[in-house]
């Protein structure tokens, strides 16, 4: 590896505030201490600093020579609602919220590129460290950019980064076109009429009509959409009744579709609700349907991805920079910023959870699991990688 120095030589102090912010977790919208440290960090460090777009957002602006040409480099710094297991001195000191996903290392390794570039400042053109809020369900992205965030903050592309358990500790992987999935939810009531159980004849059974909805709804995914097409629907809910002996009134399927493309997502948005009301329509009932289209898919450009993996390959070698990296179905609100700017999404390796030392809870240490934690080897890894891909993204003529 070919790590910055003076990055390296600050990493005990990003180890210190990684585990100050993953010690106060806050959720989404929420993040006024941590916004507060980022901002202060900045300051201290002679960034001009903007603040409160989307809620509790922070951009650093680090300008150098007088190439108009500009960069963002995007880490999300919000929380989860979920308990942590782990007992480390670091843990989180508010019950029911963790950082269980990395955003504490996210925000602490564009720190320290943001202490590296403030002081040596080798590229012409700008800088925009964007600390956004809200990754975890609140699209924390849309609304920075509802906020304004690309009038006022011109730039040629974007790029973001997340740690990746299972890589292994200081590789790189990513792929060009599609990487994460849009993340959607449904809901769905459907109507029949309540009866008694020992006289089904005299209602219309919403549970019957519930389940049959349920197995059509699969043919969307095995004979309407394309096979080389990728896309999960998934029914996680079920709810009707309450007595053993009475035919509800109403039945309510829950679930959430995953793609790659909008196009496969509107053919299931659109199957979805005609088969829901053809077979309800069949039994005499009817139902609600209700749609929700979260986080779009996130697609990253070429030619950015091209430049991000020379900047990886600097930083770490060609044999730590996977090409080819396997999409994955979770989904990643950094989508809404690919589709406002050209840009690239990539993931750093976490390892495999051997950086865990006492205090750590039982299970492997995944992403959204209560015994994860952020491996601090990575801060200067990514770090570097930020630095490089300034330096090599803004060269100085």
């Amino acid at each position: 590896m070919r790590l910055v120095e003076p990055i390296l030589a600050f990493q005990t102090e990003l180890e210190q505030i990684r585990r100050d912010i993953h010690a106060h977790p806050e959720l989404c919208y929420e993040e006024q201490r941590t916004s507060d440290v980022v901002a202060a960090r900045l300051t201290e460090w002679g960034i001009p600093v903007v603040r409160g777009l989307g809620v509790t957002g922070v951009v650093g602006i680090i300008k150098n020579g007088s190439s108009d040409r500009a960069i963002g480099l995007r880490a999300d710094m919000d929380a989860l609602p979920m308990q942590e297991l782990n007992t480390f001195d670091h843990a989180s000191r508010h019950p029911g919220k963790m950082h269980a996903c990395g955003h504490d290392g996210h925000t602490a390794m564009l720190l320290g590129a943001a202490h590296y570039l403030s002081r040596h400042r080798n590229f012409d053109g700008t800088v925009y460290l964007i600390f956004q809020p809200a990754e975890e369900g609140g699209a924390g992205a849309r609304k920075m950019i509802e906020d304004g965030l690309f009038e006022q903050f011109p730039m040629d592309a974007v790029y973001g980064m997340h740690n990746w358990p299972g890589l292994p500790t200081g590789s790189f992987g990513v792929i060009p076109g599609p990487m994460m999935a849009s993340s959607n939810e449904f809901r769905v009531v459907v109507k029949g009429k309540g009866a008694h159980a020992a006289q089904p004849h005299r209602g219309i059974d919403p549970v019957m009509v519930a389940v049959q909805i349920a197995q059509s709804w699969q043919t969307i995914i095995s004979r309407e959409k394309n096979p080389l097409e990728t896309a999960v629907l998934s029914i996680t809910q079920i709810h009707a009744g309450s007595a053993t002996n009475v035919i509800p009134d109403e039945a309510v399927l829950i679930g959430t579709v995953r793609t790659f493309s909008t196009e496969v997502l509107d053919l299931i948005d659109r199957r979805m609700q005609e088969i829901a009301n053809g077979v309800a329509a069949g039994f005499n009932a009817s139902v609600d349907f209700g749609f929700k289209r979260n986080y779009p898919p996130l697609v990253n450009h070429p030619e950015q991805t091209a430049f991000a993996v020379e900047a990886m390959r600097a930083v770490v070698g060609d044999k730590n920079v996977n090409t080819d990296v396997e999409p994955t179905m979770g989904a990643e609100d950094f989508a809404f910023m690919l589709q406002a700017k050209p840009g690239c999404y990539v993931f750093i390796g976490n390892g495999d959870g051997e950086h865990r030392a006492g205090g750590h809870g039982l299970g492997p240490c995944q992403l959204h699991n209560g015994s994860y934690d952020f491996n601090d080897q990575l801060l200067p890894v990514g770090a570097s990688f930020w630095a490089r891909l300034v330096e090599m993204r803004l060269p100085v003529a």
